[in-house]
């Protein structure tokens, strides 16, 4: 593999916080246009690494590479999301008196204060964009109803919108489907896949029937560490991934 096709480069990272490390010189390559998920048990590192990604977490040592030259490492959390990079938490935090397409209005203007004026009538392109994103959450028939009135997974769809909105070029996500209906799952997995044809996506997740359903290589930490990589097949066989992830 070529740099050129590499979007980012975890160099020999490790964090520690009070005597525990959290990760454990972490190296890990994402390619251009790749959806990797990303599984292991708790504590594995899994948000550290995430939190490192993003700038919340500055590592003692290593450096994380995106694009050829860029050493996320030294900027800071809004020059991150600047680059195109989006991450999506665990919890779904959208306005929730707000509509559907009025959440998705406040992320496309860059501006995830309530406050914002929605006086402001959005242009036509930003209808534009409004629309092409509520096809790929699925949530078109929904753009005038209360975000709070929502299902759990549609204001996960609806968060993953948001951050769509901004335009990023690598999508971090956080344990989508968690607390999701069966068919809520299965959507999900058809929308990370669509995003991913536009978009490289990191998924960390607990559910394997969802990172199988993903179709995608697979990245397996333990105690700040890759145990194994590769297919999903090919890491649940792993005696290893058994004994500390699998077996329990």
């Amino acid at each position: 593999m070529s740099e050129a096709d590499t979007l980012l480069y975890l160099d020999g990272v490790t964090v520690s916080f009070d005597g525990f490390r959290a990760l454990n010189a972490l190296s890990l390559v994402l390619e251009k246009g790749e959806m990797r998920a990303v599984i292991g048990p708790n504590g594995a590192g899994k948000t550290t690494m995430m939190d490192v990604i993003t700038g919340k977490t500055r590592p003692d040592t290593g450096r994380v590479v995106f694009g050829t030259d860029l050493d996320l490492t030294k900027l800071d959390e809004p020059a991150i999301a600047q680059l195109g990079i989006g991450r999506k938490f665990q919890k779904p935090t959208v306005f929730e008196p707000h509509s559907v397409w009025d959440n998705l209005l406040l992320a496309i203007a860059g501006d995830r204060r309530p406050s914002f004026s929605l006086w402001a009538r959005e242009t036509k392109a930003e209808r534009k964009r409004i629309d092409e994103i509520l096809g790929t959450i699925r949530l078109g028939d929904h753009r005038d109803r209360r975000a709070a009135d929502l299902s759990h997974g549609q204001k996960q769809w609806l968060e993953i919108g948001m951050l769509l909105a901004q335009n990023p070029s690598l999508l971090l996500v956080d344990e989508p489907v968690a607390g999701m209906t069966d068919a809520e799952t299965e959507q999900t997995a058809e929308l990370l896949r669509e995003i991913n044809e536009t978009r490289s996506v990191v998924v960390v997740e607990h559910d394997m029937a969802f990172v199988r359903a993903l179709g995608v290589k697979v990245t397996v930490l333990h105690e700040g560490s890759v145990l194994s990589e590769g297919s999903i097949d090919h890491v649940s066989e792993d005696p290893r991934v058994i004994e500390v992830y699998l077996g329990r």
